[in-house]
């Protein structure tokens, strides 16, 4: 009965979370705005996701979360710094070609996403088979290293969410 109501629930709470951030208010009109939404959208678009990806919200999800809301707030500092402080002919700019582990379109386009939150760093392209990413990276000096970084901090984590 209830995944009739919600077939997505994890989409309706980020539509409902999202829909009062950008409110910007929280009263009863919005919050319940924000409900209808969560619950409509999910409804009315859930014929378009045949199969749905198995997410594991818990402790790998929020410890994803939290490596990447912090590597964002580094990141920020560090572009910063790389502008205040160098010239353009000092940047050691690389285009990036990841190898990836993971196969849900979901989880690689939730890796391209992060990366291309993370100031400094852009995800460009995929390849036709899905294998591999490419980004585009600002500021690297050793790229084999901020692959296996990647891989490391992001793809590594959430190999384990999208289970």
């Amino acid at each position: 009965m209830i995944r009739r109501i919600l077939p997505h629930p994890g989409l309706s709470a980020m539509l409902v979370v999202v829909w009062l951030l950008l409110v910007n208010d929280f009263t009863f009109g919005a919050l319940f705005l924000a409900l209808v939404f969560g619950v409509l959208v999910p409804l009315f678009t859930s014929r378009f996701w045949p199969a749905r990806p198995v997410v594991r919200f818990g402790p790998d999800m929020i410890g994803y979360v939290g490596i990447v809301l912090y590597d964002i707030l580094i990141a920020n500092f560090q572009v910063a710094w790389i502008i205040v402080t160098r010239r353009n002919r000092d940047l050691r700019s690389h285009w990036l070609v990841i190898p990836l582990e993971l196969r849900s379109p979901e989880a690689i386009t939730t890796l391209a996403g992060t990366i291309s939150l993370t100031p400094g760093t852009v995800s460009s392209d995929i390849s036709g088979c899905g294998r591999a990413l490419l980004v585009h990276a600002l500021d690297v000096a050793d790229p084999e290293a901020e692959v296996a970084r990647i891989k490391r901090r992001y793809e590594a984590r959430l190999l384990r969410v999208f289970a």
